[in-house]
C-alpha cells in the first residue's frame, strides 16, 4: 500500500504514523490502520460490531465443559511440544502463550504470570472466544480468518480494550487434510512482535504438525470440530431468543425458564427439583413432563445442536448470556460482563428460581460497576433500564467524570429529575 495522509498525519505502509500510532477513529473503515491485512480485518470487524467499543468477549466456556473439550481436542496430543518450545521458555519473559481451536476459542494459556493477570482485564482467558466476530482484529482470530500467520501491534487492534497488547499468531493445520485445527499465539508487549517472534512460532507449528502426523489417524483429528454452541439471550427480554450461526428462534417464556435453570445445573435436575424451581405452586408431574416433551421437539427441529437429556434432565450445547455475564463479573471483567448483559433476566418471569437468579445477577452487576473506578463502565451501566432511578450510580458517574467532560450536563440533569 502506498503512503498517504490520514487525519492530517502521514501514514506509512506499515500502518504506523510518524508518532508510532495509527491515526483512526471508531466508526469509519477508512479510519482503520493502513496495512492491508489489518484494514481488511477492521472492515470485517465493523460489519459485525458497528462500533469498536462493542467488541468485547461475551462467550466463555464453563470449567467442566472446557475440561471435557480440551481432553478430546486433537491439539491435546501436541501440548507437550508447545509446552517445551513455547510455554516453558515464556515464563518470566513478558509473553503469554495461547492455544486456541479452529474457531479461535482459547483452550490453553501459559507463560508469564504477570502478563496473564493483566490480560484477564480484556478476558484473555481459557475458554474465551477470541474470534474476529467476538473481539474484532486480534492475532488469534485474524490468523484463522486469513489462514496465515499475522502480527498485530497494540493500536492496530479493533477493540480499545486490547490496545495495550501486541500479538503474533499462526494457524495449526491437520497434516493430513490441511484444514485448520487451531491457532497458537504469543501475546505481550513489543517482544511479542519482534523479529524472532514469527520464526519462533513457525518452528513450533512445524514441530506440532510433525507430532500430529505421527498420531494414528482418527475421526477426531479429521473433523477438528469444536462444541456446538447456541446462545440463549434472556437478559433484557421477556422471552428467550435462541441464536445459532446467524439464525434466531423465539422461545416461550416457560421454555426459556427451563433452559436457564438446566443450564445453571450442568449435572442435571430431577423432575421434582426442576418443578420446585419452576412453579410457584405444586403441579402434577405430567404437567412438567408434557412441557419438557414440547421443548425437546422444539430443540430437535431448531437445528441448533442443543440437546435436552433426561435422568436427570440437563441441557448440552448451550450458552446463556446471563451466566456468561455472571462468570465475567466473577473474574473482574466488568466491561465484558456489560457487553453480555442487556437488562434484567426474564423480567416478567415469576418462576421462583428465576426471580432469585435475576435479583442475584442484577445486584452483583450493580455492586461491581458502582464500585469500579472506570467511568466508561459506569456510564455503560446507566444506559440499562434498571439504572434509570439509581441515584447513587448516577452520582458515582458525576464524581468520576472529568470537570470539563461534556457528559456531565446530561448526568446533572438526570440527577435533578431524580431529586438529588
Amino acid at each position: 500500500m502506498s503512503h498517504g495522509t490520514h487525519e492530517g498525519v502521514d501514514v506509512r505502509a506499515d500502518g504506523l504514523n510518524s508518532t508510532g500510532h495509527t491515526g483512526r477513529s471508531s466508526g469509519d473503515p477508512e479510519d482503520s490502520p493502513a496495512r492491508p491485512v489489518v484494514a481488511d480485518s477492521w472492515r470485517r470487524s465493523l460489519a459485525v460490531h458497528g462500533r469498536r467499543e462493542d467488541a468485547v468477549v461475551t462467550s466463555i466456556l464453563g470449567e467442566d465443559e472446557l475440561d471435557s473439550y480440551r481432553t478430546s481436542h486433537p491439539l491435546a496430543a501436541a501440548m507437550p511440544v508447545i509446552n517445551e518450545l513455547l510455554i516453558e521458555p515464556a515464563q518470566d519473559s513478558g509473553i503469554l502463550v495461547a492455544v486456541g481451536d479452529a474457531s479461535s476459542r482459547l483452550l490453553w494459556l501459559g507463560g508469564d504470570p504477570s502478563v496473564r493477570r493483566r490480560a484477564e482485564g480484556m478476558a484473555f482467558l481459557e475458554g474465551a472466544d477470541w474470534s474476529e466476530a467476538s473481539v474484532g482484529t486480534a492475532a488469534p482470530g485474524t490468523a484463522l480468518a486469513t489462514g496465515a500467520a499475522v502480527q498485530i501491534r497494540g493500536p492496530e487492534h479493533f477493540s480499545p480494550l486490547v490496545e495495550g497488547f501486541s500479538c503474533t499468531a499462526m494457524p495449526i493445520r491437520d497434516p493430513r487434510t490441511g484444514e485448520a485445527l487451531g491457532v497458537v499465539d504469543i501475546t505481550g508487549g513489543e517482544q511479542a512482535v519482534t523479529g524472532h517472534a514469527l520464526p519462533w512460532l513457525r518452528a513450533t507449528v512445524a514441530a506440532v504438525q510433525e507430532r500430529l502426523h505421527g498420531v494414528a489417524p482418527s475421526p477426531r483429528i479429521e473433523r477438528a470440530a469444536g462444541p456446538v454452541h447456541a446462545v440463549l439471550a434472556v437478559t433484557g427480554r421477556d422471552q428467550g431468543v435462541l441464536r445459532y450461526r446467524g439464525r434466531e428462534l423465539n422461545l416461550s417464556v416457560r421454555h426459556s425458564e427451563i433452559l436457564v435453570l438446566l443450564a445453571g445445573h450442568p449435572r442435571g435436575l430431577m423432575a421434582e427439583e426442576l418443578a420446585e424451581r419452576l412453579y410457584e405452586q405444586p403441579v402434577p408431574p405430567v404437567t412438567l413432563r408434557a412441557e419438557l416433551v414440547r421443548l425437546r421437539k422444539v430443540l430437535e427441529a431448531s437445528g441448533t445442536g442443543v440437546s435436552l437429556l433426561s435422568r436427570p434432565y440437563r441441557v448440552e450445547g448451550l450458552e446463556v448470556d446471563s451466566m456468561t455475564a455472571l462468570a465475567l463479573l466473577a473474574r473482574g471483567s466488568h466491561r465484558q460482563a456489560l457487553g453480555a448483559y442487556s437488562g434484567q433476566l426474564l423480567p416478567r418471569s415469576e418462576a421462583p428460581a428465576i426471580a432469585e437468579m435475576r435479583d442475584e445477577l442484577s445486584a452483583t452487576l450493580r455492586e461491581a460497576v458502582v464500585g469500579s473506578a472506570a467511568v466508561d463502565v459506569v456510564l455503560h451501566y446507566l444506559r440499562l433500564p434498571e439504572a434509570e432511578d439509581d441515584a447513587e450510580a448516577w452520582r458515582t458517574a458525576l464524581r468520576l467524570l472529568p470537570p470539563r467532560s461534556p457528559k456531565r450536563a446530561a448526568v446533572v440533569a438526570h440527577l435533578e429529575r431524580l431529586g438529588g
